[in-house]
């Protein structure tokens, strides 16, 4: 189980978990810091990008949150404060955590940070890194894909739609299959949890359709009937039995 613990930082705070073997530190959530130490990689996705960083507790993902669209041309990386547990950066923290503790496959948090600055905050989240694992839509853009995946994907997505969670930016980026077959979702900023309604949960694979298609999916010879309807198969087989379990 994840312990989440608030620790007040001279301009903001921290939120830990509080049960890791040693405790992340502010500066953990300063990507400078890893990289003057040598200890910080490749860049991967996102507005902002993830760097991955080795810490003390191991491989882990660190992420400064940026916006996008029209606001950046007001601001990059800057919130309106509305308290503390409304940042992003702890609303993604705590939902983490109910998944991960729920048995849900998404990283794990290790904390989560702003810095306020009068009515404005920015923020920043360190998650365990998943290992040995490949974005879908990189599997997508080689080709490399089969029914046996798409019921995973598919089997995977009812499994969090079950449970009510919703996810903001569902796509084919923040879906990542594993070695082993296992399949996660990253990037949960603005996600929620949610009283399960057909509506929304339509909504998100309409979504996820789309960037399938943002990809090239309509040129891909048998993509619909190969990839894309054993998944809808999948998921809806899922949904009828209760979600698939934990």
């Amino acid at each position: 189980m994840i312990h989440a613990q608030v620790q007040p930082t001279q301009d903001g705070a921290l939120l830990v978990d509080a049960g890791l073997a040693q405790q992340p530190q502010a500066q953990w959530l300063d990507a400078a810091y890893w990289q003057a130490l040598g200890r910080a990689h490749g860049v991967d996705g996102g507005r902002g990008g993830t760097l991955f960083v080795d810490t003390p507790l191991g491989a882990c993902a660190l992420r400064h949150y940026r916006r996008g669209g029209l606001m950046t041309r007001f601001t990059r990386d800057s919130y309106a404060w509305f308290g503390a547990e409304r940042t992003r950066a702890f609303r993604e923290f705590r939902l983490l955590a109910a998944l991960a503790d729920a048995g849900l496959p998404v990283p794990a948090p290790v904390a989560a940070r702003y810095r306020r600055r009068g009515l404005r905050y920015r923020a920043d989240l360190l998650t365990r890194r998943i290992e040995a694992v490949e974005p879908l839509a990189a599997r997508m853009t080689a080709q490399r894909l089969d029914e046996a995946l798409a019921r995973a994907v598919g089997a995977t997505l009812a499994r969090f739609h079950a449970r009510g969670v919703w996810h903001a930016d569902l796509n084919a980026s923040n879906i990542l299959v594993g070695s082993d077959g296992t399949i996660w979702l990253l990037d949960f900023d603005r996600g929620r949890l949610r009283k399960p309604q057909l509506v929304w949960q339509r909504a998100n694979l309409v979504r996820l359709r789309r960037s399938f298609d943002k990809l090239g999916a309509r040129r891909i010879i048998g993509f619909d009937a190969g990839f894309w309807h054993p998944l809808l198969a999948a998921y809806h087989a899922a949904m009828a039995s209760g979600g698939g379990g934990a």
